[in-house]
């Protein structure tokens, strides 16, 4: 800031913070004296000048010599990856993220937002990573710290800023819930679980590991999206939690704290099953649901010779039935024929596998020399072979002291084959608030939550594995990754047109027919598919890509003659594009 008290001509600059966006001008003006006062004049307003020809001009108005760049050995001291950190924070305030984590500004605050952001810059590095990558200008490996105006942060201020977001998820989440959810809504919940390092976790349990580590100690998160996938709301568990033992809090949290009345909850079998239903959801008033039932009532319905029958669907893919063990609800039976066939394949494979294993089995039983005897050890070497390919219902086995023979179950394979490709939809609401059509595609939008799940766990957050001890550490580092994946979330639908994800969910194509079967692609997503290219002509790319195309885009810290200025090199056509898509460019 200039001088204001002497007369002369100078440079004024204001800086002022507006629903978490930040807005500079720079002003020319005169102050003069009149009648014993000091007066002041507005001359021009330079506010659309580069920065580095406002310095310029504020040391000519100072009385400083200004050299040629020539003759000052004009020279780049750094250049820094600029464009992603422009895209991602400019995302995030553009959503009020920063508001919604405190209504003042801090350094708590401050340090949050940047831990938000690197898991998506950064690809979920450590904490101490992150520290030391906005450290300083020396050793930044991005604009974020200068962004947020971190110049020096350590580690433990980072888990000293984890602490004091603990303590403010449930608002944060409150915040979400009434901008995206809503009476009578859809809500998808899901659960899953990542390993921890180390053994003294709080909240760290031996469990149904689904990242395949054995051995490790994990923890169990549930995860609430709206109906088009957009997480709301997350809970850590210990990692020995069932996935239907974490419904009770879910239905708390919904009823208690976002005060939503009536909703209806989609979840998987695994997760709704009818226990749940009977304890946890039937007795709350307005609380509906939308699962679908396991193999075995499957099983059951189709055995009974009631109104599961394949014959049901000889004319249609799918039909609304009605059973007495599922008083008030309706049953929607749908046959996929392309499961039904790869169900057919897998089965047949698996079968032609086990078979040639038990066939070397018998021949060890007939050869002359060594030959395998004893009814224990063959025993041993069949059940490794029916355990390998699970297919040993499908088989009859017959072994003694000295033999073994087998043949298939014929039975048994038709049986399980009458089921291929059916599947049931169970829900309590009623066909004249949601139709058929609408009831299988409301469950076959838990797939959006397994997205969600790819992005956290492998794709682009990493929330695994987590490092931390104590258990508010870990719940503030989950939420962390969750509010990354909101912004996230909103960046990929921003940037449909530019990678491979359907760009026009509404196309006719898209929603005419039957949900039964697989997603169709609109016209425009199959032309990007087949041509690689966009409908600009740009070429299409991941989100992955994306991000790592808009790092290439920099900015520069130049010295001219002793004055140094930042300048951010053009961007390219797809830089340009990408951060028109996500409405940030004028921030550059």
């Amino acid at each position: 800031m200039s001088r204001r008290n002497q007369p002369g001509v100078h440079i004024v600059t204001n800086i002022r913070t507006y629903k978490g966006k930040t807005y500079r001008t720079h002003l020319l003006r005169r102050s003069y004296r009149e009648d014993g006062k000091v007066k002041k004049q507005t001359l021009a307003n330079l506010s659309h000048l580069p920065d580095y020809a406002i310095e310029v001009l504020r040391s000519a108005l100072a009385g400083k010599t200004m050299i040629p760049a020539e003759q000052a050995g004009g020279r780049t001291v750094r250049t820094i990856p600029h464009g992603h950190v422009v895209a991602v924070l400019g995302v995030l305030r553009n959503l009020g993220i920063e508001h919604m984590l405190g209504s003042r500004r801090s350094a708590a605050r401050d340090r949050c937002v940047c831990l938000i952001a690197d898991r998506i810059l950064s690809s979920g590095v450590s904490k101490l990573a992150t520290a030391r990558s906005v450290m300083n200008a020396n050793n930044a490996l991005s604009t974020l710290g200068d962004a947020l105006g971190i110049k020096e942060v350590t580690a433990e201020e980072f888990y000293e800023a984890m602490d004091w977001l603990a303590v403010r998820q449930a608002r944060i989440e409150k915040a979400l819930a009434e901008r995206h959810l809503g009476e009578g809504v859809v809500i998808l919940y899901d659960v899953s679980s990542s390993y921890l390092e180390g053994s003294h976790c709080e909240l760290g349990a031996r469990g149904y590991c689904r990242d395949g580590k054995r051995g490790k100690l994990q923890i169990v998160y549930g995860l609430l999206c709206s109906e088009e996938g957009c997480p709301v709301a997350v809970e850590v568990f210990e990692g020995n939690t069932s996935d239907p033992k974490t419904l009770e809090t879910q239905i708390r949290k919904v009823r208690e704290r976002f005060g939503l009345r009536q909703v209806v909850l989609v979840g998987d079998r695994g997760m709704l099953t009818s226990k749940r239903i009977s304890e946890e959801l039937r007795p709350v008033e307005g609380l509906e649901w939308i699962t679908s039932l396991q193999s075995v009532e499957i099983k059951k319905l189709v055995e009974e010779q009631g109104p599961l029958q394949r014959s049901l669907f000889d004319e249609t893919d799918m039909a609304s039935i009605f059973h007495p063990d599922f008083p008030g609800e309706r049953l929607v039976a749908c046959l996929n024929p392309l499961i039904a066939k790869r169900r057919r394949h897998t089965r047949e494979r698996l079968l032609a596998a086990t078979q040639r294993e038990l066939d070397k089995i018998v021949a060890a039983t007939r050869r002359e020399k060594r030959r395998l005897r004893g009814a224990d050890r063959i025993g041993m070497r069949v059940g490794r072979v029916l355990n390998r390919f699970k297919v040993g219902k499908h088989f009859k086995t017959t072994i003694t002291e000295d033999s073994f023979e087998y043949t298939r179950n014929e039975e048994r394979i038709k049986a399980e084959s009458a089921l291929d490709g059916i599947y049931v939809i169970r829900t309590s609401v009623s066909e004249q608030l949601v139709g058929d059509a609408d009831t299988v595609r409301a469950y076959k939008g838990l797939k959006n939550v397994e997205q969600a799940f790819r992005c956290l766990k492998t794709v682009d957050i990493n929330i695994r594995p987590v490092y931390h001890r104590l258990e508010r550490r870990v719940r503030s580092h989950v939420f962390i990754c969750m509010l990354a994946y909101y912004v996230e979330w909103h960046m990929r639908r921003a940037w449909a047109p530019l990678t491979f994800a359907e760009d026009d969910p509404a196309a006719p194509e898209r929603v005419a027919g039957s949900p039964v079967g697989p997603a169709r692609k609109s016209q425009s997503a199959k032309r990007k598919a087949s041509s690689k290219k966009t409908a600009d002509g740009l070429a299409v790319h991941s989100f992955e890509n994306l991000i790592k195309q808009l790092a290439t885009l920099t900015r520069a810290t130049k010295e001219v003659g002793g004055i140094f200025y930042d300048e951010v090199v053009p961007p390219t056509e797809l830089q340009g594009k990408a951060l028109e898509l996500l409405e940030v460019k004028n921030l550059l």
